[in-house]
Protein backbone atom coordinates (compact mmCIF):
# COMPACT_ATOMS: atom_id res chain seq x y z
CA UNK A 1 0.00 0.00 0.00
CA UNK A 2 2.86 2.38 0.81
CA UNK A 3 4.36 1.81 -2.61
CA UNK A 4 1.07 2.47 -4.37
CA UNK A 5 0.48 5.73 -2.49
CA UNK A 6 3.99 6.90 -3.28
CA UNK A 7 3.38 6.12 -6.93
CA UNK A 8 0.16 8.12 -6.90
CA UNK A 9 1.89 11.15 -5.41
CA UNK A 10 4.88 10.84 -7.70
CA UNK A 11 2.68 10.49 -10.79
CA UNK A 12 0.79 13.63 -9.89
CA UNK A 13 4.04 15.53 -9.38
CA UNK A 14 5.45 14.32 -12.69
CA UNK A 15 2.29 15.36 -14.51
CA UNK A 16 2.33 18.76 -12.85
CA UNK A 17 5.97 19.33 -13.70
CA UNK A 18 5.46 18.42 -17.33
CA UNK A 19 2.36 20.58 -17.62
CA UNK A 20 4.04 23.55 -15.97
CA UNK A 21 6.99 23.29 -18.33
CA UNK A 22 4.81 23.17 -21.44
CA UNK A 23 4.35 26.93 -21.67
CA UNK A 24 3.81 26.71 -25.41
CA UNK A 25 0.93 24.27 -25.03
CA UNK A 26 -2.38 25.66 -26.24
CA UNK A 27 -4.80 26.63 -23.47
CA UNK A 28 -8.40 25.51 -23.36
CA UNK A 29 -11.40 26.96 -21.62
CA UNK A 30 -13.47 24.91 -19.18
CA UNK A 31 -16.15 22.73 -20.68
CA UNK A 32 -19.78 23.49 -20.16
CA UNK A 33 -21.24 22.32 -16.88
CA UNK A 34 -24.58 21.37 -18.36
CA UNK A 35 -25.97 17.83 -18.22
CA UNK A 36 -26.81 15.53 -21.11
CA UNK A 37 -30.00 16.71 -22.82
CA UNK A 38 -28.78 20.24 -23.38
CA UNK A 39 -28.25 20.78 -27.09
CA UNK A 40 -25.21 22.70 -28.17
CA UNK A 41 -26.05 26.22 -29.35
CA UNK A 42 -25.25 27.47 -32.81
CA UNK A 43 -21.55 28.44 -32.72
CA UNK A 44 -21.01 32.19 -32.68
CA UNK A 45 -18.40 33.80 -34.91
CA UNK A 46 -14.90 32.45 -34.39
CA UNK A 47 -13.63 35.60 -32.72
CA UNK A 48 -16.09 35.23 -29.84
CA UNK A 49 -16.62 31.50 -29.81
CA UNK A 50 -16.58 29.68 -26.46
CA UNK A 51 -16.42 25.94 -26.04
CA UNK A 52 -19.87 24.45 -25.33
CA UNK A 53 -19.85 20.80 -24.42
CA UNK A 54 -22.03 18.30 -22.67
CA UNK A 55 -20.97 17.54 -19.14
CA UNK A 56 -19.35 14.19 -18.35
CA UNK A 57 -21.07 11.75 -16.04
CA UNK A 58 -20.28 11.89 -12.36
CA UNK A 59 -18.26 9.11 -10.82
CA UNK A 60 -20.17 6.81 -8.47
CA UNK A 61 -19.40 7.39 -4.82
CA UNK A 62 -17.74 3.99 -4.56
CA UNK A 63 -15.19 4.79 -7.26
CA UNK A 64 -11.60 4.70 -6.07
CA UNK A 65 -10.66 7.55 -8.42
CA UNK A 66 -12.75 10.60 -7.63
CA UNK A 67 -14.23 12.30 -10.67
CA UNK A 68 -15.81 15.73 -10.62
CA UNK A 69 -19.54 16.07 -10.57
CA UNK A 70 -20.87 17.16 -13.98
CA UNK A 71 -19.57 19.80 -14.67
CA UNK A 72 -16.34 21.07 -15.56
CA UNK A 73 -13.14 19.58 -16.76
CA UNK A 74 -10.82 22.48 -16.11
CA UNK A 75 -7.95 23.28 -18.38
CA UNK A 76 -5.39 26.03 -18.31
CA UNK A 77 -6.97 29.23 -19.46
CA UNK A 78 -5.21 32.47 -20.14
CA UNK A 79 -7.10 35.71 -19.73
CA UNK A 80 -9.00 36.31 -22.97
CA UNK A 81 -8.52 39.45 -24.99
CA UNK A 82 -11.21 41.98 -24.08
CA UNK A 83 -14.18 41.91 -26.43
CA UNK A 84 -15.96 45.28 -26.66
CA UNK A 85 -19.72 45.45 -26.56
CA UNK A 86 -21.42 45.51 -29.95
CA UNK A 87 -22.97 48.88 -29.12
CA UNK A 88 -20.75 50.62 -26.56
CA UNK A 89 -22.19 53.83 -25.16
CA UNK A 90 -20.76 56.52 -22.89
CA UNK A 91 -23.74 56.04 -20.60
CA UNK A 92 -22.82 52.40 -19.96
CA UNK A 93 -19.22 53.35 -19.19
CA UNK A 94 -20.36 56.10 -16.85
CA UNK A 95 -22.73 53.72 -15.09
CA UNK A 96 -19.96 51.16 -14.61
CA UNK A 97 -17.78 53.80 -12.97
CA UNK A 98 -20.65 54.71 -10.68
CA UNK A 99 -21.37 51.11 -9.68
CA UNK A 100 -17.72 50.25 -9.02
CA UNK A 101 -15.58 53.35 -8.47
CA UNK A 102 -11.83 52.95 -8.74
CA UNK A 103 -11.21 53.01 -4.99
CA UNK A 104 -13.60 50.08 -4.44
CA UNK A 105 -12.17 47.76 -7.07
CA UNK A 106 -10.25 44.70 -5.95
CA UNK A 107 -6.92 43.79 -7.45
CA UNK A 108 -6.32 40.50 -9.23
CA UNK A 109 -2.86 40.39 -7.69
CA UNK A 110 -4.33 39.70 -4.23
CA UNK A 111 -7.40 37.47 -4.25
CA UNK A 112 -9.28 35.62 -1.52
CA UNK A 113 -12.07 36.21 1.02
CA UNK A 114 -10.05 35.49 4.20
CA UNK A 115 -7.31 37.91 5.22
CA UNK A 116 -4.44 37.04 7.52
CA UNK A 117 -6.11 38.95 10.37
CA UNK A 118 -9.22 36.81 9.92
CA UNK A 119 -7.49 33.44 10.19
CA UNK A 120 -6.09 33.13 6.68
CA UNK A 121 -2.50 32.43 5.75
CA UNK A 122 -0.07 35.25 4.95
CA UNK A 123 -0.35 36.83 1.47
CA UNK A 124 2.93 35.19 0.43
CA UNK A 125 1.81 31.70 1.45
CA UNK A 126 2.49 30.30 -2.04
CA UNK A 127 5.92 31.91 -2.14
CA UNK A 128 7.56 31.92 -5.54
CA UNK A 129 6.02 28.60 -6.61
CA UNK A 130 5.28 28.32 -10.32
CA UNK A 131 1.63 29.16 -10.95
CA UNK A 132 1.01 26.60 -13.67
CA UNK A 133 2.59 23.92 -11.50
CA UNK A 134 0.19 24.78 -8.65
CA UNK A 135 -2.83 24.77 -10.97
CA UNK A 136 -2.01 21.31 -12.30
CA UNK A 137 -1.51 19.96 -8.79
CA UNK A 138 -4.91 21.32 -7.75
CA UNK A 139 -6.61 19.92 -10.82
CA UNK A 140 -5.12 16.45 -10.36
CA UNK A 141 -5.81 16.22 -6.64
CA UNK A 142 -8.32 13.49 -5.86
CA UNK A 143 -10.68 14.82 -3.19
CA UNK A 144 -12.10 14.46 -0.58
CA UNK A 145 -9.04 13.58 1.52
CA UNK A 146 -8.94 10.90 4.23
CA UNK A 147 -7.78 13.43 6.85
CA UNK A 148 -10.30 15.82 8.38
CA UNK A 149 -7.55 18.08 9.69
CA UNK A 150 -5.57 18.23 6.46
CA UNK A 151 -8.81 19.13 4.65
CA UNK A 152 -9.49 21.93 7.14
CA UNK A 153 -5.96 23.28 6.71
CA UNK A 154 -6.12 23.07 2.91
CA UNK A 155 -9.46 24.89 2.90
CA UNK A 156 -7.84 27.65 4.94
CA UNK A 157 -5.02 27.94 2.40
CA UNK A 158 -7.37 28.00 -0.59
CA UNK A 159 -9.58 30.70 0.94
CA UNK A 160 -6.74 32.94 2.10
CA UNK A 161 -6.21 36.34 0.52
CA UNK A 162 -2.92 35.60 -1.23
CA UNK A 163 -0.73 36.99 -3.96
CA UNK A 164 -1.45 35.51 -7.37
CA UNK A 165 1.52 33.35 -8.42
CA UNK A 166 3.67 34.61 -11.26
CA UNK A 167 2.37 33.80 -14.73
CA UNK A 168 -1.30 33.45 -13.78
CA UNK A 169 -4.38 35.59 -14.08
CA UNK A 170 -5.78 36.15 -10.59
CA UNK A 171 -9.33 35.25 -11.65
CA UNK A 172 -8.17 31.99 -13.25
CA UNK A 173 -6.22 31.08 -10.11
CA UNK A 174 -9.31 31.78 -8.01
CA UNK A 175 -11.27 29.48 -10.33
CA UNK A 176 -8.77 26.67 -9.85
CA UNK A 177 -8.88 27.06 -6.08
CA UNK A 178 -12.70 27.17 -6.04
CA UNK A 179 -12.96 24.09 -8.25
CA UNK A 180 -10.81 22.14 -5.77
CA UNK A 181 -12.98 23.38 -2.90
CA UNK A 182 -16.07 22.09 -4.71
CA UNK A 183 -14.47 18.66 -5.06
CA UNK A 184 -13.68 18.74 -1.34
CA UNK A 185 -17.39 19.29 -0.61
CA UNK A 186 -16.88 22.96 0.32
CA UNK A 187 -19.68 24.56 -1.69
CA UNK A 188 -20.13 27.66 0.48
CA UNK A 189 -16.38 28.32 0.60
CA UNK A 190 -16.15 27.95 -3.17
CA UNK A 191 -18.93 30.49 -3.67
CA UNK A 192 -17.20 32.94 -1.32
CA UNK A 193 -13.95 32.55 -3.24
CA UNK A 194 -15.40 33.17 -6.72
CA UNK A 195 -17.30 36.17 -5.39
CA UNK A 196 -14.05 37.70 -4.14
CA UNK A 197 -13.30 38.64 -7.77
CA UNK A 198 -14.97 41.74 -9.23
CA UNK A 199 -17.52 41.01 -11.96
CA UNK A 200 -15.55 43.00 -14.51
CA UNK A 201 -12.52 40.75 -14.02
CA UNK A 202 -14.30 37.40 -14.43
CA UNK A 203 -12.66 35.17 -17.04
CA UNK A 204 -14.30 32.29 -18.97
CA UNK A 205 -12.78 29.74 -16.59
CA UNK A 206 -13.99 31.58 -13.50
CA UNK A 207 -17.42 32.06 -15.07
CA UNK A 208 -17.90 28.31 -15.45
CA UNK A 209 -16.63 27.56 -11.94
CA UNK A 210 -18.87 30.37 -10.64
CA UNK A 211 -21.89 28.58 -12.07
CA UNK A 212 -20.82 25.30 -10.45
CA UNK A 213 -20.34 27.05 -7.10
CA UNK A 214 -23.77 28.70 -7.33
CA UNK A 215 -25.40 25.36 -8.14
CA UNK A 216 -23.47 23.40 -5.51
CA UNK A 217 -24.59 25.90 -2.88
CA UNK A 218 -28.18 25.78 -4.23
CA UNK A 219 -28.09 29.52 -4.87
CA UNK A 220 -29.28 30.28 -8.42
CA UNK A 221 -29.47 33.97 -7.50
CA UNK A 222 -25.65 33.97 -7.38
CA UNK A 223 -25.69 33.53 -11.18
CA UNK A 224 -27.45 36.82 -11.81
CA UNK A 225 -24.50 39.24 -11.65
CA UNK A 226 -22.79 37.33 -14.48
CA UNK A 227 -25.72 36.53 -16.75
CA UNK A 228 -25.60 39.52 -19.08
CA UNK A 229 -21.83 39.39 -19.55
CA UNK A 230 -21.94 35.62 -20.09
CA UNK A 231 -24.51 35.92 -22.85
CA UNK A 232 -22.49 38.63 -24.56
CA UNK A 233 -19.48 36.32 -24.73
CA UNK A 234 -21.11 32.98 -25.47
CA UNK A 235 -24.49 31.26 -25.71
CA UNK A 236 -23.97 28.31 -23.41
CA UNK A 237 -27.36 26.83 -22.51
CA UNK A 238 -26.90 27.28 -18.78
CA UNK A 239 -26.59 31.03 -19.09
CA UNK A 240 -29.54 31.20 -21.49
CA UNK A 241 -31.73 29.61 -18.83
CA UNK A 242 -30.05 31.64 -16.08
CA UNK A 243 -31.25 34.80 -17.85
CA UNK A 244 -34.85 33.63 -17.54
CA UNK A 245 -34.42 32.54 -13.93
CA UNK A 246 -32.78 35.81 -12.89
CA UNK A 247 -35.43 37.87 -14.67
CA UNK A 248 -38.06 36.12 -12.55
CA UNK A 249 -36.05 36.37 -9.34
CA UNK A 250 -35.86 40.16 -9.63
CA UNK A 251 -39.65 40.33 -9.96
CA UNK A 252 -40.31 40.26 -13.71
CA UNK A 253 -42.06 36.93 -14.33
CA UNK A 254 -43.83 38.36 -17.35
CA UNK A 255 -40.48 38.78 -19.08
CA UNK A 256 -39.14 35.43 -17.86
CA UNK A 257 -41.88 33.29 -19.43
CA UNK A 258 -41.12 34.34 -23.02
CA UNK A 259 -37.43 33.59 -22.42
CA UNK A 260 -38.30 30.07 -21.25
CA UNK A 261 -40.59 29.58 -24.24
CA UNK A 262 -37.84 30.76 -26.56
CA UNK A 263 -35.34 28.35 -24.97
CA UNK A 264 -37.80 25.48 -25.43
CA UNK A 265 -38.35 26.29 -29.09
CA UNK A 266 -34.59 26.51 -29.64
CA UNK A 267 -34.12 23.11 -27.94
CA UNK A 268 -31.72 24.68 -25.46
CA UNK A 269 -32.90 22.15 -22.86
CA UNK A 270 -35.59 19.59 -22.31
CA UNK A 271 -36.91 17.19 -19.70
CA UNK A 272 -36.15 17.75 -16.08
CA UNK A 273 -33.40 20.28 -16.79
CA UNK A 274 -35.87 22.69 -18.39
CA UNK A 275 -38.51 21.87 -15.78
CA UNK A 276 -36.17 22.79 -12.95
CA UNK A 277 -35.36 26.11 -14.58
CA UNK A 278 -39.12 26.70 -14.90
CA UNK A 279 -39.47 25.81 -11.22
CA UNK A 280 -37.00 28.57 -10.29
CA UNK A 281 -38.91 30.99 -12.52
CA UNK A 282 -42.08 29.94 -10.72
CA UNK A 283 -40.47 30.78 -7.39
CA UNK A 284 -40.21 34.44 -8.40
CA UNK A 285 -42.64 37.04 -7.16
CA UNK A 286 -46.11 37.03 -8.77
CA UNK A 287 -45.20 34.11 -10.99
CA UNK A 288 -48.46 32.15 -10.69
CA UNK A 289 -46.76 29.16 -12.28
CA UNK A 290 -46.86 25.61 -10.93
CA UNK A 291 -44.39 23.03 -12.26
CA UNK A 292 -44.42 19.33 -11.40
CA UNK A 293 -40.99 17.65 -11.32
CA UNK A 294 -40.87 14.03 -12.44
CA UNK A 295 -37.69 12.16 -11.46
CA UNK A 296 -38.62 8.75 -12.90
CA UNK A 297 -36.73 9.09 -16.21
CA UNK A 298 -33.63 10.58 -14.55
CA UNK A 299 -30.69 8.21 -14.10
CA UNK A 300 -27.88 10.65 -13.24
CA UNK A 301 -27.61 13.51 -10.76
CA UNK A 302 -25.40 16.49 -11.55
CA UNK A 303 -24.77 20.02 -10.33
CA UNK A 304 -27.60 21.56 -12.35
CA UNK A 305 -30.21 19.13 -11.06
CA UNK A 306 -28.94 19.17 -7.47
CA UNK A 307 -28.70 22.95 -7.25
CA UNK A 308 -32.03 23.92 -8.79
CA UNK A 309 -33.99 21.12 -7.11
CA UNK A 310 -32.55 21.95 -3.71
CA UNK A 311 -33.09 25.68 -4.16
CA UNK A 312 -36.78 25.16 -4.91
CA UNK A 313 -37.46 22.64 -2.14
CA UNK A 314 -37.65 19.58 -4.41
CA UNK A 315 -36.43 16.37 -2.76
CA UNK A 316 -33.80 14.53 -4.79
CA UNK A 317 -34.36 10.76 -4.66
CA UNK A 318 -31.79 8.89 -2.57
CA UNK A 319 -31.05 6.59 -5.52
CA UNK A 320 -29.67 9.53 -7.49
CA UNK A 321 -27.22 10.41 -4.73
CA UNK A 322 -25.68 6.99 -5.35
CA UNK A 323 -24.65 8.17 -8.84
CA UNK A 324 -22.33 10.93 -7.64
CA UNK A 325 -19.14 11.28 -5.67
CA UNK A 326 -18.74 11.99 -1.95
CA UNK A 327 -18.24 15.74 -2.48
CA UNK A 328 -22.02 16.04 -2.78
CA UNK A 329 -22.21 14.91 0.85
CA UNK A 330 -20.68 18.24 1.83
CA UNK A 331 -23.01 20.15 -0.48
CA UNK A 332 -26.04 18.50 1.11
CA UNK A 333 -24.80 19.16 4.63
CA UNK A 334 -24.35 22.87 3.86
CA UNK A 335 -27.69 23.39 2.09
CA UNK A 336 -30.18 25.01 4.49
CA UNK A 337 -33.08 24.35 2.10
CA UNK A 338 -32.79 20.59 2.68
CA UNK A 339 -35.03 19.51 5.59
CA UNK A 340 -33.29 18.89 8.91
CA UNK A 341 -34.05 15.18 9.01
CA UNK A 342 -32.59 14.66 5.53
CA UNK A 343 -29.47 16.61 6.39
CA UNK A 344 -28.33 14.67 9.45
CA UNK A 345 -26.64 11.69 7.79
CA UNK A 346 -24.72 13.80 5.26
CA UNK A 347 -23.85 16.27 8.01
CA UNK A 348 -22.17 13.61 10.11
CA UNK A 349 -20.19 12.34 7.13
CA UNK A 350 -19.31 15.92 6.21
CA UNK A 351 -17.99 16.52 9.73
CA UNK A 352 -15.65 13.55 9.35
CA UNK A 353 -14.53 15.04 6.01
CA UNK A 354 -13.73 18.37 7.65
CA UNK A 355 -16.58 20.32 6.04
CA UNK A 356 -18.62 20.83 9.24
CA UNK A 357 -17.33 21.80 12.68
CA UNK A 358 -18.36 20.51 16.08
CA UNK A 359 -20.46 23.65 16.63
CA UNK A 360 -22.27 23.26 13.31
CA UNK A 361 -23.10 19.64 14.09
CA UNK A 362 -24.32 20.48 17.59
CA UNK A 363 -26.47 23.31 16.20
CA UNK A 364 -28.06 20.90 13.74
CA UNK A 365 -29.03 18.46 16.48
CA UNK A 366 -30.19 21.36 18.64
CA UNK A 367 -32.60 22.38 15.88
CA UNK A 368 -33.82 18.80 15.66
CA UNK A 369 -34.37 18.72 19.41
CA UNK A 370 -36.48 21.87 19.19
CA UNK A 371 -38.46 20.77 16.14
CA UNK A 372 -41.65 18.76 16.05
CA UNK A 373 -42.48 15.66 14.02
CA UNK A 374 -38.88 14.47 13.77
CA UNK A 375 -38.15 10.75 13.25
CA UNK A 376 -37.91 8.95 16.58
CA UNK A 377 -34.27 7.91 16.10
CA UNK A 378 -33.14 11.47 15.45
CA UNK A 379 -35.12 12.83 18.38
CA UNK A 380 -33.54 10.21 20.62
CA UNK A 381 -30.04 11.18 19.47
CA UNK A 382 -30.79 14.85 20.06
CA UNK A 383 -32.09 14.02 23.54
CA UNK A 384 -28.92 12.03 24.28
CA UNK A 385 -26.83 15.02 23.23
CA UNK A 386 -28.84 17.27 25.52
CA UNK A 387 -28.26 14.82 28.38
CA UNK A 388 -24.55 14.64 27.60
CA UNK A 389 -24.36 18.40 28.11
CA UNK A 390 -26.87 18.96 30.90
CA UNK A 391 -27.65 15.61 32.51
CA UNK A 392 -28.62 15.68 36.17
CA UNK A 393 -25.48 13.85 37.31
CA UNK A 394 -22.19 12.46 36.07
CA UNK A 395 -23.58 8.98 35.46
CA UNK A 396 -26.32 10.40 33.24
CA UNK A 397 -23.89 12.49 31.23
CA UNK A 398 -21.43 9.63 30.75
CA UNK A 399 -24.25 7.25 29.83
CA UNK A 400 -25.45 9.68 27.17
CA UNK A 401 -21.92 10.00 25.78
CA UNK A 402 -21.58 6.22 25.52
CA UNK A 403 -24.94 6.00 23.79
CA UNK A 404 -23.87 8.60 21.25
CA UNK A 405 -20.49 7.00 20.58
CA UNK A 406 -22.03 3.58 20.07
CA UNK A 407 -24.51 5.08 17.59
CA UNK A 408 -21.83 5.36 14.92
CA UNK A 409 -22.14 2.35 12.63
CA UNK A 410 -19.31 3.06 10.17
CA UNK A 411 -15.72 4.28 10.69
CA UNK A 412 -16.76 7.74 9.46
CA UNK A 413 -19.86 7.61 11.66
CA UNK A 414 -17.86 6.69 14.75
CA UNK A 415 -15.45 9.57 14.17
CA UNK A 416 -18.34 11.95 13.51
CA UNK A 417 -19.84 11.06 16.89
CA UNK A 418 -16.54 11.93 18.56
CA UNK A 419 -16.70 15.33 16.84
CA UNK A 420 -20.34 15.79 17.86
CA UNK A 421 -19.62 15.16 21.54
CA UNK A 422 -16.35 17.12 21.85
CA UNK A 423 -17.62 19.97 24.00
CA UNK A 424 -19.88 17.71 26.04
CA UNK A 425 -16.86 15.48 26.73
CA UNK A 426 -14.89 18.55 27.83
CA UNK A 427 -17.42 19.09 30.62
CA UNK A 428 -16.48 15.79 32.24
CA UNK A 429 -13.91 16.08 35.02
CA UNK A 430 -10.93 13.72 34.74
CA UNK A 431 -11.71 12.10 38.07
CA UNK A 432 -15.24 11.26 36.98
CA UNK A 433 -14.58 9.76 33.55
CA UNK A 434 -11.50 7.59 34.06
CA UNK A 435 -13.10 4.51 32.52
CA UNK A 436 -13.85 6.41 29.31
CA UNK A 437 -10.64 8.43 29.25
CA UNK A 438 -9.49 7.27 25.80
CA UNK A 439 -12.73 8.19 24.05
CA UNK A 440 -13.13 11.45 25.96
CA UNK A 441 -9.63 12.54 24.97
CA UNK A 442 -10.19 11.46 21.35
CA UNK A 443 -13.47 13.38 21.28
CA UNK A 444 -11.96 16.62 22.52
CA UNK A 445 -9.01 16.38 20.15
CA UNK A 446 -11.29 15.69 17.16
CA UNK A 447 -12.43 19.30 17.60
CA UNK A 448 -8.93 20.66 18.28
CA UNK A 449 -9.43 21.21 22.01
CA UNK A 450 -5.82 20.39 22.84
CA UNK A 451 -5.33 22.47 25.99
CA UNK A 452 -8.60 21.26 27.49
CA UNK A 453 -7.62 17.67 26.74
CA UNK A 454 -4.28 18.10 28.50
CA UNK A 455 -6.14 18.13 31.84
CA UNK A 456 -6.34 14.36 31.40
CA UNK A 457 -2.59 13.74 31.20
CA UNK A 458 -2.47 12.40 34.77
CA UNK A 459 -5.62 10.33 34.33
CA UNK A 460 -4.96 8.31 31.16
CA UNK A 461 -3.08 5.04 31.55
CA UNK A 462 0.52 4.88 30.33
CA UNK A 463 0.60 3.16 26.94
CA UNK A 464 -3.12 3.71 26.24
CA UNK A 465 -4.57 5.44 23.17
CA UNK A 466 -5.49 8.47 25.26
CA UNK A 467 -1.93 8.74 26.55
CA UNK A 468 -0.44 8.51 23.04
CA UNK A 469 -2.85 11.14 21.71
CA UNK A 470 -1.98 13.55 24.51
CA UNK A 471 1.74 13.05 23.95
CA UNK A 472 1.25 14.04 20.31
CA UNK A 473 -1.23 16.85 20.99
CA UNK A 474 0.66 18.63 23.79
CA UNK A 475 1.06 22.25 22.57
CA UNK A 476 3.69 23.16 25.17
CA UNK A 477 5.93 20.17 25.79
CA UNK A 478 9.12 19.80 23.79
CA UNK A 479 10.60 17.14 26.05
CA UNK A 480 11.83 14.11 24.10
CA UNK A 481 9.98 10.82 24.26
CA UNK A 482 12.03 7.64 24.51
CA UNK A 483 11.78 4.90 21.94
CA UNK A 484 10.96 2.48 24.76
CA UNK A 485 7.66 4.30 25.26
CA UNK A 486 6.87 3.90 21.57
CA UNK A 487 7.68 0.21 21.45
CA UNK A 488 5.39 -0.48 24.38
CA UNK A 489 2.35 1.07 22.73
CA UNK A 490 -0.53 -0.76 21.04
CA UNK A 491 -0.44 -2.71 17.80
CA UNK A 492 2.32 -2.68 15.16
CA UNK A 493 0.35 -0.36 12.85
CA UNK A 494 -0.36 2.14 15.62
CA UNK A 495 3.25 1.95 16.73
CA UNK A 496 4.35 2.95 13.24
CA UNK A 497 1.98 5.92 13.12
CA UNK A 498 2.82 6.99 16.68
CA UNK A 499 6.52 6.84 15.87
CA UNK A 500 6.01 8.77 12.60
CA UNK A 501 4.05 11.48 14.40
CA UNK A 502 6.58 11.85 17.21
CA UNK A 503 9.53 11.92 14.81
CA UNK A 504 7.81 14.46 12.58
CA UNK A 505 7.08 16.68 15.58
CA UNK A 506 10.72 16.52 16.67
CA UNK A 507 9.89 14.68 19.88
CA UNK A 508 12.41 11.83 19.42
CA UNK A 509 16.17 12.04 19.57
CA UNK A 510 18.09 11.43 16.32
CA UNK A 511 19.32 8.09 17.67
CA UNK A 512 15.78 6.98 18.57
CA UNK A 513 14.50 8.12 15.17
CA UNK A 514 17.06 5.91 13.43
CA UNK A 515 16.40 3.02 15.81
CA UNK A 516 12.64 3.23 15.43
CA UNK A 517 12.77 3.55 11.66
CA UNK A 518 14.72 0.29 11.43
CA UNK A 519 12.77 -1.59 14.10
CA UNK A 520 9.33 -0.57 12.81
CA UNK A 521 10.20 -0.56 9.09
CA UNK A 522 9.24 3.07 8.59
CA UNK A 523 11.18 4.29 5.56
CA UNK A 524 11.64 7.89 6.58
CA UNK A 525 14.55 8.28 4.16
CA UNK A 526 12.46 7.57 1.06
CA UNK A 527 13.48 9.84 -1.80
CA UNK A 528 11.22 10.49 -4.79
CA UNK A 529 9.81 13.41 -6.75
CA UNK A 530 7.10 14.02 -4.13
CA UNK A 531 9.50 14.12 -1.18
CA UNK A 532 11.85 16.43 -3.09
CA UNK A 533 9.00 18.79 -4.00
CA UNK A 534 7.79 18.81 -0.40
CA UNK A 535 11.30 19.43 0.91
CA UNK A 536 11.78 22.30 -1.55
CA UNK A 537 8.49 23.98 -0.54
CA UNK A 538 9.41 23.48 3.13
CA UNK A 539 12.87 24.96 2.64
CA UNK A 540 11.37 27.97 0.84
CA UNK A 541 8.80 28.46 3.64
CA UNK A 542 5.70 28.11 1.46
CA UNK A 543 2.94 26.89 3.85
CA UNK A 544 0.18 26.85 1.22
CA UNK A 545 2.34 24.87 -1.22
CA UNK A 546 3.27 22.47 1.58
CA UNK A 547 -0.42 21.87 2.36
CA UNK A 548 -1.21 21.22 -1.29
CA UNK A 549 1.70 18.79 -1.64
CA UNK A 550 0.69 17.08 1.60
CA UNK A 551 -2.76 16.53 0.11
CA UNK A 552 -1.17 15.19 -3.09
CA UNK A 553 0.62 12.61 -0.96
CA UNK A 554 -2.49 11.62 0.97
CA UNK A 555 -4.72 10.55 -1.93
CA UNK A 556 -6.42 7.46 -0.59
CA UNK A 557 -9.90 6.56 0.56
CA UNK A 558 -9.05 6.09 4.25
CA UNK A 559 -6.30 6.41 6.82
CA UNK A 560 -5.48 2.72 6.35
CA UNK A 561 -3.90 3.64 3.03
CA UNK A 562 -1.60 6.35 4.43
CA UNK A 563 1.97 5.01 4.88
CA UNK A 564 3.71 6.00 8.15
CA UNK A 565 6.70 7.42 6.26
CA UNK A 566 4.35 9.75 4.39
CA UNK A 567 2.77 10.84 7.68
CA UNK A 568 6.27 11.58 8.99
CA UNK A 569 7.08 13.74 5.97
CA UNK A 570 3.80 15.64 6.15
CA UNK A 571 3.98 16.32 9.89
CA UNK A 572 7.61 17.43 9.62
CA UNK A 573 6.91 19.83 6.75
CA UNK A 574 3.90 21.39 8.45
CA UNK A 575 5.81 21.92 11.68
CA UNK A 576 8.76 23.55 9.92
CA UNK A 577 6.60 26.06 8.00
CA UNK A 578 4.79 27.17 11.14
CA UNK A 579 1.67 24.98 10.99
CA UNK A 580 2.47 23.19 14.25
CA UNK A 581 -1.14 22.93 15.44
CA UNK A 582 -2.24 21.32 12.18
CA UNK A 583 0.72 18.93 12.34
CA UNK A 584 -0.21 17.81 15.85
CA UNK A 585 -3.89 17.31 15.03
CA UNK A 586 -3.10 15.28 11.91
CA UNK A 587 -0.77 13.04 13.94
CA UNK A 588 -3.50 12.55 16.57
CA UNK A 589 -6.13 11.86 13.91
CA UNK A 590 -3.99 9.04 12.51
CA UNK A 591 -4.25 7.19 15.84
CA UNK A 592 -7.93 8.04 16.32
CA UNK A 593 -9.11 6.70 12.97
CA UNK A 594 -7.06 3.49 12.68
Amino acid sequence: MAISRAKVAAAALVAASLAAAAVAQSNKNPESLLPPGFDEPTPPPAAAQGKPAAAPSAAPAASSQQQPLPGLTLGNSSEPAPTPSATPTPDAATLAQYEMPAFARRSLSLVGPTGSTEGGLAPDAWGNADGRYLEILMRRLSAPLPSRWLSIALRRALLSEVHTPYGLNGADFAAERAWLLLRMGESVSARALVQSVDIGNVTPKLRDVWMNAALASADPGALCPLTDAALRNDNQPGWVLAQAMCTALVGNPGEAQPLIAQARRAHVADGIDLQLAQKVVGAGADSRQAITIEWTPVVQLNAWRFGLATATGITVPDSLYDTVGPQVTGWRALAPAIPLADRVAPAERAAAMGVLSNLALVDLYGAIDAAEDMPAALSATAADLRSAYAGADVATRLGALRQLWEGGTTPEGKYARLILTARAAARVRPGDGKDEADRIVASMLSAGMDRTAMRWRDTVAQGSDGWAMLVLADPDSHAPVSYGQVSGYASARKQQLFFAGLAGLGRLSPADVERGAQALDVRIGTDNIWTRALDRATRDRQPATVLLLAAIGMQTSSWHGVPPDMLYRIVTALRVVGLDAEARMIAVEALTRI
